[in-house]
């Protein structure tokens, strides 16, 4: 079994634009959910896999990120500031000296409940770094709490992923987390671009690979999905 990277980056630049009001006065990783703010669900399940050090992307009142992750102790955090927004692809290459060869790579607003194993872990044991340049975490749509949309993958029995056609329904959304080899951003341009265009290009060439959550995961983006994540971890008496 491979070892979990030691580094990760977690997006935390983006505007919050579907869940104002909540996001005027604060940005939305500092969102509060289940009593604990969403970009603290997220380092606790990096601190739990292993990882030593966090990158965090800051645009977005990124001043107010930066105050609260200030009194953490059990990760290193390092922060990439964007005077201009660079997307998901465009900040994270700009993040690159800061992380290792292999990193994972975690949207701030996501929330999971594991299965048997952590969903980090089971990544990392699925993912080839020597044949593989990205390893996706999906969803079942059917089973996302408070996600309404179409889907963006459909997945073959070896992992290998297509895209949703325009006129098509999948069965998988991509689930905020993954691991990615720094290779990945071989050639790839300067400024803002989305992560969506390496994956294809990995996808295409056969080094991009996906494997199903087998936990539950929720859909905060808009305040209905807010809602129905509060109540749904209201009823459960596990580990969050």
């Amino acid at each position: 079994m491979n070892a979990p990277p030691r580094s990760a980056m977690v997006l935390a630049a983006g505007l919050g634009l579907r869940l104002r009001p909540l996001t005027e006065e604060r940005p939305k990783p500092l969102v509060p959910v289940a009593g604990k703010t969403l970009i603290d669900h997220v380092l606790d399940r990096l601190v739990a896999a292993g990882v030593r050090r966090a990158v965090v992307n800051l645009h977005y009142k990124g001043e107010q990120i930066e105050r609260h992750l200030a009194g953490r102790r059990d990760i290193e955090i390092e922060f990439s500031r964007e005077d201009t927004l660079l997307d998901t692809g465009g900040g994270v290459k700009k993040a690159l000296p800061l992380l290792d060869e292999v990193f994972f790579v975690v949207n701030s607003d996501v929330v999971w409940l594991d299965g048997k194993m952590a969903a980090l872990l089971r990544l990392t044991r699925a993912f080839d770094p020597e044949n593989r340049d990205a390893q996706l975490l999906l969803q079942r749509t059917t089973r996302a709490v408070g996600y309404e949309g179409q889907g963006d993958f459909m997945l073959d029995p070896a992992g290998f992923l297509r895209r949703r056609g325009e006129r098509e329904i999948a069965p998988y959304l991509f689930a905020g987390i993954q691991i990615l080899h720094k290779r990945l951003f071989d050639g790839a341009v300067e400024g803002a671009f989305s992560l969506n265009r390496l994956w294809d290009d990995a996808i295409a060439a056969g080094r991009a690979k996906a494997l199903v959550h087998d936990g539950e995961w929720f859909h905060v983006g808009t305040q209905a999905g807010l809602a129905a994540t509060e109540a749904r971890l209201d009823t459960r008496r596990i580990e969050r």
